[in-house]
């Protein structure tokens, strides 16, 4: 499909403010900006779509300016938001290699922590310091903001008092667990972003892959045991151990989330709720810890309840 040059210049310029703005708003909106974030993928994957490879790249880049313009400060930040960004173009990249929908994000999520590792590696040089020094001094800072945004909102004295005493500890613990973060936010953000970006991409009559019914996937069964062998490991006192199997759980735990979301979005259907009905429940699974924790739980114990009655092939 050709375009006018005047709609395509008006089409990336869209796409550079649409981004800018959802990238801003993460940063200067408390509380609610990681929200803003899980979107930031979005325009970049859209008009990577519409427009083709070359104007996503101008929007990626163009984006990445306007942001490191405002900010004033070439940071971890902005790295981070690179990197979001650089997950809808390559979403949209392997959206045309025909792949399974395991494929589609392994294969973006993995190009991002391998480019994001590069990243961090270049900012290390910049700033002088190791990858480990660096985590730990943006653990410490991020802490420290949420220490103030608690104060703020007013929490207790005594509870400060106690999360203060235990800063040091909670720093330690929140250093080693990083990659797990790493790459359990890469993998949820790009299934969010393929998730949503179908109705986007739909809607406007751009391509979008066939990927069968989402609602009935299920995660390869051999993990259950891979998941079984971490928390068991965990029982062993050597900490560099119990840490390694921390960091899969925690990834294990974002793919049986995956699978329990599908559960859950499986008997919406069949039970034909209202559209608000189900933004609603989202919206709780979403916000409550016990309910998330129960649709990891829900993906997990489907390996043996096959809720879905799914027949094995």
């Amino acid at each position: 499909m050709s375009y006018p040059e005047g709609k395509i210049t008006e089409d990336i310029l869209k796409g550079i403010a649409l981004s800018s703005l959802i990238c801003l708003a993460s940063i200067y909106i408390p509380v609610l900006g990681f929200l803003f974030a899980l979107f930031i993928p979005l325009p970049v994957l859209f008009y990577r779509s519409k427009l083709g490879r070359k104007s996503g790249i101008v929007i990626f880049a163009a984006t990445i300016l306007v942001i490191a313009v405002v900010v004033r400060n070439f940071s971890i930040d902005l790295i981070f938001f690179a990197e979001l960004l650089f997950l809808g173009f390559m979403l949209s990249e392997f959206f045309h290699f025909n792949l399974s929908v395991e494929k589609t994000v392994l294969y973006t999520s993995c190009t991002v922590l391998a480019t994001s590792g590069i990243g961090m590696m270049i900012y290390g040089n910049i700033q002088g310091a190791g990858v480990y020094a660096l985590a730990s001094e943006y653990v410490a800072a991020n802490l420290k903001l949420a220490m103030d945004l608690y104060k703020n909102m007013g929490v207790s004295e005594e509870n400060i008092r106690m999360i203060s005493e235990s800063m040091d500890q909670i720093q330690y613990v929140f250093v080693r667990i990083i990659p797990a973060l790493i790459i359990s936010s890469t993998l949820f953000v790009s299934w969010t972003s393929l998730l949503i970006s179908k109705q986007m991409l739909v809607k406007k009559n751009l391509f979008y892959p066939d990927f069968g019914s989402l609602n009935l996937w299920k995660a390869p069964e051999h993990l259950v045991w891979v998941a079984i062998a971490s928390a068991l490991i965990l029982f062993i006192p050597d900490k560099t151990i119990k840490v390694t199997g921390i960091n899969i759980l925690l990834i294990l735990m974002v793919i049986y989330f995956f699978q329990g979301i599908a559960i859950v979005s499986f008997y919406f259907e069949k039970k034909q709720l209202p559209k608000m009905l189900k933004i609603f429940l989202y919206s709780l699974i979403a916000l409550q810890h016990i309910i998330f924790l129960f649709v990891i739980g829900l993906g997990f114990f489907d390996v043996w309840l096959n809720v879905r009655k799914i027949e094995n092939s």
